[in-house]
């Protein structure tokens, strides 16, 4: 892609080029990365939570049937 001068609207809008949204972005929003005076505009992915089901492991003494006895052990550590 090369480069393109874009207006500024004066509420600060500005038109993402339709190439790029087409190829990289999948949802409708993005992450805005200020350095410095450049403002990197980055496409958020979408993250599969079901690859962190079960990953955490923990010993507990507590009855896990007491959550809320669960839950004050794990704040303690």
């Amino acid at each position: 892609m090369q480069i393109v001068l874009k207006g500024v609207d004066s509420q600060g809008r500005i038109v993402l080029p339709a190439a790029w949204r087409k190829k990289y972005l999948k949802g409708d929003k993005v992450l805005l990365r200020p350095k410095g005076d450049v403002l990197e505009v980055v496409p958020r992915e979408k993250v599969d939570l079901t690859a962190f089901f079960d990953a955490a492991e923990a010993e507990v003494k507590s009855d896990l049937s007491d959550w809320h006895a669960v839950r004050r052990e794990l704040q303690k550590r």
